[in-house]
């Protein structure tokens, strides 16, 4: 469990081969209500590996658990060796490799956190080509909803162009706890996003959520003069 209600999950592809998807890009799980329906949900794939790391047959993803879910029991009910049914991988929410920005703005809350710790060996790489910086905006209610919050403290003490902004709309962290750091805002990702001075000529902003937040933070970077190719957006919704 990442959080109270989120869990990473592990699978493999049964045929040992490696999924050929690009970080950002997402996977269908698909399944059975209980009168016989078919249907799909949505999960970003959340792997990231290190540069140096070969490829592996291995596919990670973040789920959100909704009481009295369709896809909560099914994933729930899961044991080392079960098998799902999925399609992909989908998507374009991912990094171009023709960008020519100076910064990268990535906002994310909950489980759209999740393209980003895919993306994160692909900074790592454009940090050190184009000197880029990167600023990583999560949001959360409290610290332990901060999800692969660890991960992220970790890459960014290791690497100067990176900067991580955890977000809390509720409980901050005590002075003891690990995510205890100047860094760490109280309140919501869309009001803390214009303290990082949006600049339309120089950044590209990604913005991957809750709904709500994606249009709130939306709408605050073109008043900043961003241009819309450069603010990239996904929305996530809860679905049981």
């Amino acid at each position: 469990m990442l959080a109270p209600t989120v869990a990473h999950l592990s699978f493999e592809r049964d045929d040992g081969q490696v999924l050929p998807c690009i970080p950002g890009q997402f996977i269908q799980i698909h399944f059975r209500y209980a009168d016989g329906s078919e249907a799909r949900r949505s999960y970003s794939i959340a792997l990231g590996r290190a540069l140096d790391t070969p490829p592996d047959a291995r596919v990670d993803i973040a789920v959100s658990y909704v009481s009295g879910g369709a896809a909560t029991a099914l994933f729930e009910a899961l044991e080392i060796g079960h098998r799902l049914e999925a399609s992909g991988p989908y998507g374009r929410f991912c990094l171009f490799p023709n960008d020519a920005n100076r910064r990268y703005l990535l906002v994310g809350t909950g489980t759209g956190i999740t393209p980003y710790r895919a993306m994160l060996p692909q900074l790592e790489k454009l940090m050190h080509d184009r000197s880029v910086d990167v600023v990583l905006l999560q949001g959360a209610r409290s610290p332990a909803e901060l999800l692969y919050g660890d991960e992220f403290r970790a890459f960014a003490n290791a690497h100067p162009g990176f900067r991580y902004v955890p977000c809390l709309s509720r409980e901050l962290p005590m002075e003891d706890s690990l995510h205890a750091h100047p860094d760490v805002r109280h309140g919501y990702v869309q009001n803390v996003l214009a303290e990082l001075e949006p600049d339309p000529e120089h950044d590209i902003a990604y913005l991957c959520g809750n709904p709500d937040m994606v249009d709130a933070s939306f709408e605050l970077l073109k008043e900043r003069g961003l241009a819309i190719g450069r603010i990239r957006r996904e929305k996530y919704v809860s679905n049981k």
